[in-house]
């Protein structure tokens, strides 16, 4: 049973309830998927509409010109439902035209821009596992648009840290700064061209965004700036159902999305670390330097493996093979730092812009619902008139042929953004999610084996400080809840530290508990302290 938390220090306890819950990174979006499940809807509607919600009110991390990715799991079911509805390449890109026009896959550049999944994705899964109209779920985000919603505290910072970007893209500064100034948290802010464009996907659906005025008007906006993106291009987006994989772990399978998600590498890590004892400590030098390692050795497997199956072998079987996770950890050196070579085929950026949600209901139907731009506000392209803020997600390719992950027409790039799904005993138990780009494959490891091996609750475990690797630097970041003399025991095993500049990540999830001789389940939810929302039930 996990300890209750100390009431005399601030923080906030799990949120229990009996019926329905939600939990997401915006009160607002919370709030809204409640009211859809009182109104009748079940889980897959309340998370679409709550992240319709959040394409409006948390606009830094995700909105409708971005990718989605879902795991459900039916009530009365044994299936996973896996979604993917990550963007694609434009056709007409290719390395050779980069190369020749000496272009690069900058943040900034249109040729960054893939084709959003995001609407697609929606419809998609409303069709065929929603209950309410798609237009009904559309409502709340319309208003928020429309109307205006008073700024939370979490996008005022996000923001902060991208003035250089607004100054970069006057559209963007145009929407997020109204004023000509940077907005302070409870600044009232109106979409009303964001708005109509939701009001076209709540009367058409899908075609409003791919095939119609909305869609037109950002192939417009990306060929003014340089960009090879067709009407084609958006015509032809469709995401696709997928099988999840899976790894077992004390007792629990663990299910994510399969390539080109990163789900594969946070399995792997549950792997390497199922081949230690637990420390006593979950903060000590020794346990953090044991996750590091391992952060380590399952994001050079990432860099060197990882990429859209559709057009490249991914070794997704002998990468989650429990004879891959031996070999790996036989590597760790318990004395030393033992810094892998940077086997990245390019430079690389960081980034920690998404929205995750999850939810369920009163029949126990869960949703692990995940939305993202990639950076905050994307790339900063904005098509104006129908108020989208476009995903930069094309930076997540290389232009190295030799790479699996090297960009070409229609191809998926590495993707990070990855919903997770846990059975006991074929029993679905809880929906969960990391925010935090890069982080999340570490991020699914540390909360499950903070819950797992610690025996937190779905709070406490989100809770806890958290540390990163860059797959990129080596370099490894670390928030100041982590001692300075844990800090220091650290680099004396010769770890480069940084203190994190910034939160790491967020996270959400819900525990569908089975109290002890009751046969009716409860639901426990948690909410990442470092964003502005929460779980709530009914």
């Amino acid at each position: 049973m996990p300890a209750l938390r100390d009431f005399e220090q601030p923080g906030r306890s799990a949120v229990h309830a009996p019926t329905a819950m939600a939990s997401t990174s915006q009160p607002l979006s919370t709030a809204v998927a409640l009211d859809i499940m009182r109104q009748g809807g079940n889980a897959m509607d309340a998370a679409i509409a709550a992240c319709a919600v959040q394409c409006v009110v948390e606009p830094q991390s995700t909105g409708i010109g971005g990718d989605c990715f879902c795991l459900y799991s039916p009530a009365g079911s044994n299936d996973i439902v896996g979604f993917n509805g990550s963007g694609r390449a434009p056709n007409g890109l290719t390395v050779d035209y980069l190369q020749q026009h000496g272009l690069q896959l900058e943040r900034t550049s249109p040729h960054s821009v893939i084709v959003p999944g995001a609407v697609d994705a929606w419809c998609q899964l409303h069709a065929d596992h929603g209950r309410l109209p798609f237009a009904d779920l559309m409502q709340p985000a319309i208003g928020y648009a429309m109307d205006g919603f008073p700024v939370a505290p979490r996008v005022i910072l996000d923001t902060l840290a991208q003035q250089e970007l607004f100054q970069q893209s006057p559209a963007l500064a145009r929407i997020f700064e109204p004023n000509g100034r940077p907005m302070q948290a409870g600044d009232l802010l109106v979409q009303k061209a964001l708005g109509k464009s939701l009001q076209q996907i709540a009367a058409d659906g899908r075609d409003a965004f791919y095939s119609g005025e909305i869609g037109a008007d950002i192939v417009k906006t990306l060929r003014a700036k340089g960009g090879v993106h067709t009407l084609e291009d958006f015509a032809q987006a469709k995401g696709d159902y997928v099988t999840p994989i899976s790894a077992d772990f004390r007792g629990h399978t663990i299910y994510e999305c399969p390539p080109n998600g990163q789900g594969m590498i946070a399995l792997l890590l549950l792997n390497i670390m199922s081949q230690f004892d637990v420390d006593p400590d979950p903060l000590s030098a020794e346990r953090i330097h044991l996750e590091i390692e391992a952060c380590r050795l399952a994001y050079q497997a990432r860099t060197r493996y990882l990429a859209d199956p559709a057009q490249v072998d991914v070794p997704v079987d002998e990468i989650l093979s429990m004879d891959f996770a031996k070999k790996l950890s036989a590597q760790i050196d318990r004395t030393k730092a033992n810094e892998v070579a940077d086997v990245s085929l390019t430079a690389g950026k960081p980034h920690h812009d998404t929205v995750y949600i999850t939810v369920v209901d009163s029949e126990r139907n869960a949703c692990s619902f995940i939305n993202t731009l990639f950076m905050s506000y994307g790339g900063g392209i904005v098509a104006e008139d129908s108020g989208v803020v476009l995903t930069n997600r094309g930076e997540g390719f290389v232009t190295d042929p030799a790479s699996p992950n090297c960009i070409a027409p229609g191809k998926r790039p590495l993707h990070t953004i990855i919903p997770g799904m846990i059975k006991q005993n074929g029993r679905t138990v809880m929906p969960f999610g990391v925010m935090g780009g890069e982080y999340q494959a570490m991020g699914h490891m540390q909360f499950l084996t903070r819950w797992l091996d610690y025996d937190r609750d779905v709070q406490q475990a989100q809770d806890m400080p958290r540390f990163m690797v860059s797959p990129f630097t080596q370099e490894v970041e670390i928030e100041s809840g982590v001692s300075d003399e844990t800090v220091s025991a650290l680099r004396s095993l010769g770890h480069r530290i940084e203190r994190s500049a910034s939160p790491v990540g967020g996270s959400q999830a819900i525990h569908i508990r089975q109290p002890e001789g009751s046969d009716k389940s409860v639901l426990v939810g948690g909410s990442d302290p470092r964003k502005d929302g929460h779980a709530a039930g009914y």
